[in-house]
């Protein structure tokens, strides 16, 4: 028996479950990039160009992937051509971003006058304001972009501010930490492509000057003839800057240290798009009306009779034989086709939702899709606008102080003068706040509960509309038709061994009063504000 048990006991070991996990063969997986940062920066530009003629032209030229099978890049049978419209959506929504984000810029240079009037003439000299505005929307559909501070003295005494988009510069970083911006810049002469590279670092400016793949000297091409490198800021190596300051709103998947654009991850919904609306005004302009007129009543001219030639403004018919049976019953036979009017703006409005989904509220661009939204709801929406606002808004914050400071570095480095630090602020105007009727009545409740004070209510209501000193004015008023009543607090005369009342800060007055006058003018209890002007 002791046997039997040990062979059934061997039995139920050998028939147990076990759970053995065999290791994944490793993948090589092999992904080729369509396009590169500077082809791909090219196809957005294309984009915000917004002419379907470019555009025709450049999907003709990629050809690559699926590419082929977008919209733009079909090519229509014989016989059924359909006119492509583009809506000019992409240009739309980067040129209303950059407006609403670039509203009541105010710039600000802390603790030095004369550092803010020399900003204020490099800001005219530039006309910043507008190059800015050019920055922006670049970056926007470039995916990023560097000014370039240099000088030439033919032009200005002050620095000269330019900005070049992300197809123009390359980025050379060391552990995240950007140390070079590279302008390129093309030159043409006798015929000849030659391309300029300026290397910005901390502390040096080189050039090299390039022609095709090879590297040549620069007294090649009078442009760059003059062109000799730069080393500045030796005397405090670890204060050394670069006279470029790089911009980009939104950091890129695909390429590292690299910005993105707002187009990069919305081309499909671009074209897909401009496919709906396209095939919409294709189905409007086949389903005209025919109209069908028999030879005896086609129009005739009142003084020959010659049969009037259709005319494809105001007199368009098709020509069809009399009917010369004995009951004829010649007539004018207008056909209709049925358009559906509904299915194609569904498609229309879909795939506009898709477009501006993340990126921009409907509403901004002015688009009233529902007509049905009250303004609680119009607000709601304006929401995605301004994610994508602040994120331009925070990106500038820290790039438009960085060029002033820099600029202003450059000048007094240029003139020999001393080299500081410069604190810039720079502060941007409010977008899509509530209107001034809901801010007084939600004011108005604060007040009555008790919860605001007249200070916090002005300050609240006006914000940044009105100066301190008028909200002072304003503020003293409400009081004073309020009955509020300021006191100045007590203060301790030690010296005299008494009390006296005032302001602690204040003169000598009652400095030699005797204790028992100090007690007579003490007030009962602590002092407060006097309602009612008791």
């Amino acid at each position: 028996m002791r046997w039997l048990d040990k062979v059934s006991e061997n039995i139920k070991r050998g028939i147990r479950s076990w759970l053995n996990v065999q290791a994944a063969t490793p993948l090589n997986i092999m992904i080729n990039e369509t396009l590169d940062y500077e082809a791909n920066a090219i196809k957005n530009r294309i984009w915000y160009r917004g002419d379907s003629e470019e555009l025709q032209q450049l999907y003709s030229q990629i050809n690559t992937g699926v590419d082929r099978y977008k919209f733009w890049a079909s090519i229509s049978s014989p016989g059924q051509e359909i006119r492509k419209i583009h809506t000019g959506l992409p240009a739309l929504i980067v040129d209303t971003l950059a407006g609403i984000t670039l509203s009541n810029l105010d710039i600000q240079i802390e603790k030095s006058k004369a550092d803010q009037d020399l900003w204020k003439e490099i800001e005219k000299k530039n006309k910043f304001r507008k190059k800015l505005e050019k920055a922006v929307k670049e970056t926007l559909y470039i995916g990023d972009g560097a000014f370039k501070i240099s000088f030439d003295s033919d032009l200005s005494p002050y620095p000269i501010i330019e900005f070049y988009p992300g197809d123009r510069i390359e980025l050379v970083s060391k552990r995240g930490w950007i140390t070079e911006v590279v302008f390129k810049t093309a030159y043409q002469h006798e015929n000849r492509q030659y391309v300029l590279y300026e290397h910005y670092g901390r502390g040096y400016i080189t050039y090299e000057l390039y022609r095709g793949e090879q590297m040549i000297d620069l007294h090649a091409i009078p442009q760059t003839a003059n062109l000799v490198d730069v080393a500045f800021g030796t005397q405090k190596p670890e204060e050394q800057y670069m006279l470029a300051v790089p911009v980009q709103f939104y950091e890129s998947g695909r390429w590292d240290e690299r910005g993105q654009s707002v187009f990069d991850k919305k081309i499909d919904s671009f074209d897909a798009f401009d496919e709906t609306w396209s095939q919409w005004m294709d189905a409007l302009r086949v389903g005209k009306a025919k109209e069908y007129i028999p030879e005896c009543l086609i129009p005739r001219h009142p003084d020959t009779g010659e049969i009037l030639k259709p005319n494809h403004f105001d007199n368009r018919y098709i020509a069809t034989d009399s009917d010369m049976g004995e009951h004829a019953q010649n007539k004018i036979d207008v056909e209709q086709p049925i358009i559906p009017h509904e299915s194609y703006l569904a498609s229309y409005v879909t795939a506009l939702d898709l477009c501006l989904q993340g990126l921009i509220s409907p509403s901004t661009l002015g688009i009233d899709m529902k007509k049905l939204d009250n303004a609680e709801a119009t607000r709601e929406k304006e929401k995605a606008t301004l994610y994508t606002r602040d994120a331009i808004i925070n990106a500038l914050q820290v790039d438009i102080p960085l060029l002033v400071e820099t600029a202003i570095k450059a000048y007094n480095e240029f003139y020999g003068k001393p080299v500081k630090p410069v604190e810039v602020t720079a502060e941007f105007g409010d977008y899509a706040n509530p209107s001034f009727e809901s801010q007084v009545e939600t004011i108005s409740k604060a007040r009555t509960g008790q919860i605001m004070s007249v200070d916090a209510a002005v300050d609240a209501l006006y914000g940044d509309d009105k100066d301190d000193a008028w909200k002072e004015k304003e503020i003293a008023r409400l009081k004073a038709e309020q009955g509020i009543q300021e006191m100045d607090e007590p203060g301790v005369n030690l010296e005299a061994g008494g009390f006296r009342v005032g302001k602690q800060e204040g003169g000598e007055a009652n400095a030699g009063q005797s204790g028992k006058q100090a007690v007579q003018n003490e007030p009962e209890g602590i002092p407060r504000a006097a309602e009612g002007g008791k």
